[in-house]
This record gives structure tokens, C-alpha cells and sequence, in this order.
């Protein structure tokens, strides 16, 4: 294709706007209606494996299964046709810059803005959701943003309908491993709960500057990471730290559904406080911020079988599911023990001390903030002994307080309250060669 050619016999190409992993897109003009249009090239000789039979049958029911959605928020697709053997989706066309794009210029949004790109993105999610279409590829490339704060989702060329065979047999994983969620990464079939995680993954990153799991140039080995390891913690959030985590749990059944994430999301862009309900199995993980590596022990149990991307690379990652419990209430798993506050006093404030993971000289904590009362606690300290021989070296989304020789830790300005039946989280890195589980007691100030 090039500039001048007429395509279909409508829509004369302007110019190139850019490549991708599935090929090209143009902007052109459509001389019948008048308007501009991006027309997307598919490519049978990228690299996919594919025959072009195949993926002109794949692009014409992918085209049908888009045009299922029309949303302010999601980038419409008008045409699906062919050109020089090759198929091509003709698309809205928007004067934008990707979130990727704009988060890279300014090295991080406010998470204000973030809930605002956000609750835009999960409204046309959620449309797609309601009309049985799997997005499969949310991340922040895919997000387009002008210049008066409009978002939109594009690029429902890679996804599928709920129920609809793939056309392809070749073992393929459509998707950009660093957004994918952990089930889709270590095989399962993507839904619209890993559509909620990818998500979080996709507005984590516009805050942070990269994706929860990092980054990697080898797509296998992120593969893994992603399926099997903890998320870095995030640290620019603020406010909508906990918004986050929630839409990036590690178990797909507590996640919020996109319609719950795009009511969460307004009201965070509104200022407002969300209400994120504790998880019920708490099984993500928090890893400490690179590059310090640590050991993942415990953690995967097993190696099984998925398709991976863009090869049929095959691996799999098994999660243990039950843990045994002690008859102090503690609860191992590994490297993994948790012990739980006693019944809540009458402010209702209860913490779950965590060890997450462990490694020579050192261990990962995460505690959980729960609010079993019937107000919202307008702040809360978690208290315990620190145990001897053992030290916090680093702690996030909290404030450390010494009192002889116990620990407190106390609220951040931004999770200050906790709505009834609702948490928070803080996280800590301690040194210590046998970390202890420690009473833990937790109180409103």
C-alpha cells in the first residue's frame, strides 16, 4: 500500500501513522462519506505463522465482532476489506497520542489523571463485556488520548467474542506479555477478568513508568515472571493504590468486574473514596522494588502446559491452592506465613501479617488493614514486637513509628480512612535469617 492509492474503491491513502506487531496502519480518506479513516493493514507475512487465507477469514470475523461496539470511548470500526490480497480494517481515525506515548514524554501521570483515563477506558470495556467481546490486549499502546482528556480503546482486531472459535489452530497467544494476566500468561483463555487485570496493569504502568512484573527483552522469561512471581508494589499512586491492587489480584474471581472498576475509577476521579473490598484468598504478592533480586521459594509448585506468544512456545505455572494451618493460627505455605489479629475491638480495625517471602539474610512482609466495624475508621496503626535479631529496611504505603521495641506503622495521608468492610495494605522488606510471625494488634489513633 501506499500514499494515493484508493482502497476498495473509497478510501484513498493519505500516509503512513505507524507499524505494529500485526502490520501497518494508514491514514486515508474516505471520498464517498468524506472523513478520514485509519485503515489497518494485516500482514500475513509478519512473522505469525499464519497462512493469508487465514488471517483474511480471522480479520473479517474479528471486523464483525469489533463492529459489534459503538462507544464513545472505543475507537469505531466502519469497513473490513481487502487490498492487494492482503485484509484490512478501516477504522475511525482520531488526531491522538497513546497513553504510552504520553506517560514516557512525562515520565508518569498524576493518579488523578490516571482514574480519569481509566474509568473512560473501563466504560468502553465494559460496553464490550455487555456485548460479549473480549478486548485481549489492553495496555497503554492501545489507549489513545487528545488533547481535551477524551480516551479512547482501540485495536479490538486481536480480540474475540465470548463463545467464538478461534480460527486459527496454531497454538497463538494474542496479547503483550507484560500486560497479560497471570492466568492467561501461564495458559488459561482470556476472559473479561484478565481484561480488569490488564487494566490495572495498563494504568500501573501510566503512574509508575513500567508495567507491575517489569520489563524484559525476552517474552518467555516475562512469561514466567508474569505467571508465577509477585508484582512490584507500586509507590506513585497514592490514593489509588489499593483501586489498583485490587483490579491486579492475582486470583481472576477477586477482581472487580469492569463495570465495578469503571464505577470505582469515576469516583476516584471525582476524589472519592472507593470502597475495595478485602480479598477473600489473599494470594498476590508484593516483590520488592528492582533490582534487588530475591527468591521466588514457595511460591510456583509446578510446571505444566500453555500456548505462548507468537511461536507456540509451551510452559505452564501451577499456584499451591490450600495452605495448613497451626494450632496458633498461623498459616504456612513455604516461605509463606500469616498470622491474623484477634477479634476486632469496637473500632473494628484488624491487620493479617503476611510473610511473603524469604531469602538469605532477608524476607518480604505484606499486612492487610481490614475494617470489620460498622464505621469508617478514620485512621489506624498496626503495632507489633519486633522480634529479635530481625530489622525493616524499607516500607511502603505506610509510615514507620519505633516505640521501644515494638513497630508501628501508620496511615499515609491518602488512605487515611477505611469505609466499613473495606482495607488497605503495607508492604515491608526486613533483614533477619529466620523471620518470626509476630502478634500483630491493630487501632484507630
Amino acid at each position: 500500500m501506499e500514499a494515493g492509492e484508493v482502497v476498495a474503491g473509497r478510501y484513498r491513502v493519505v500516509s503512513l501513522v505507524g507499524r505494529g506487531a500485526m502490520g501497518v496502519v494508514w491514514l486515508a480518506r474516505d471520498e464517498r462519506l468524506d472523513r478520514d479513516v485509519a485503515i489497518k493493514e494485516l500482514r500475513p507475512d509478519d512473522g505469525t505463522g499464519e497462512a493469508a487465507g487465514d488471517i483474511t477469514q480471522r480479520a473479517m470475523r474479528e471486523g464483525r465482532i469489533a463492529a459489534r461496539l459503538r462507544h464513545p470511548n472505543a475507537i469505531a470500526v466502519h469497513d473490513v476489506v481487502t487490498h492487494g490480497g492482503r485484509p484490512c480494517l478501516v477504522m475511525e481515525y482520531l488526531r491522538s497520542e497513546s497513553l504510552a506515548e504520553v506517560a514516557a514524554t512525562s515520565g508518569g501521570l498524576p493518579p488523578g489523571e490516571v482514574a480519569a483515563i481509566g474509568a473512560q477506558v473501563a466504560a468502553a470495556l465494559a460496553a464490550a463485556h455487555d456485548n460479549g467481546v473480549v478486548h485481549r490486549d489492553v495496555k497503554p499502546d492501545n489507549v489513545l488520548l487528545t488533547t481535551d482528556g477524551t480516551a479512547k480503546i482501540t485495536d479490538f482486531g486481536v480480540s474475540r467474542a465470548a463463545g467464538l472459535a478461534t480460527v486459527t489452530a496454531t497454538g497463538i497467544l494474542a496479547g503483550t506479555p507484560a500486560y497479560l494476566a497471570p492466568e492467561v500468561a501461564g495458559g488459561a483463555e482470556a476472559d473479561t477478568r484478565s481484561d480488569v487485570f490488564s487494566l490495572g496493569a495498563t494504568l500501573y504502568a501510566a503512574i509508575e513508568g513500567d508495567p507491575p512484573f517489569g520489563v524484559e527483552d525476552n517474552a518467555i522469561a516475562l512469561l514466567h515472571k508474569v505467571a508465577r512471581d509477585p508484582l512490584v508494589p507500586p509507590r506513585k499512586a497514592g490514593p489509588l493504590t489499593d483501586l489498583l491492587l485490587w483490579l491486579l489480584r492475582r486470583d481472576p474471581a477477586e477482581r472487580p468486574t469492569m463495570r465495578a472498576a469503571h464505577e470505582a475509577l469515576t469516583a476516584a476521579a471525582e476524589g472519592q473514596a472507593a470502597p475495595v473490598p478485602p480479598p477473600h484468598n489473599p494470594t498476590l504478592l508484593l516483590q520488592a522494588p528492582p533490582p534487588r533480586r530475591v527468591s521466588r521459594r514457595g511460591v510456583v509448585a509446578g510446571i505444566g502446559a500453555a500456548a505462548l506468544v507468537a511461536g507456540g512456545v509451551v510452559l505452564g505455572l501451577l499456584l499451591a491452592d490450600e495452605a495448613p494451618t497451626d494450632a496458633a493460627g498461623a498459616t504456612t505455605t513455604g516461605t509463606t506465613t500469616t498470622t491474623t489479629t484477634p477479634p476486632p475491638d469496637e473500632d473494628g480495625c484488624v491487620a493479617a501479617y503476611e510473610v511473603v517471602d524469604a531469602w538469605p539474610g532477608g524476607y518480604q512482609v505484606r499486612v492487610v488493614v481490614r475494617n470489620d466495624g460498622e464505621r469508617t475508621l478514620t485512621g489506624w496503626e498496626v503495632r507489633w514486637p519486633l522480634p529479635d535479631g530481625e530489622d525493616i529496611d524499607e516500607l511502603w504505603a505506610g509510615r514507620l513509628v519505633r516505640d521501644g521495641g515494638d513497630v508501628v506503622v501508620a496511615n499515609e495521608e491518602w488512605n487515611v480512612t477505611v469505609p466499613a468492610g473495606g482495607s488497605t495494605e503495607f508492604g515491608f522488606n526486613g533483614s533477619g535469617d529466620d523471620p518470626q510471625v509476630p502478634p500483630v494488634s491493630c487501632r484507630e489513633p
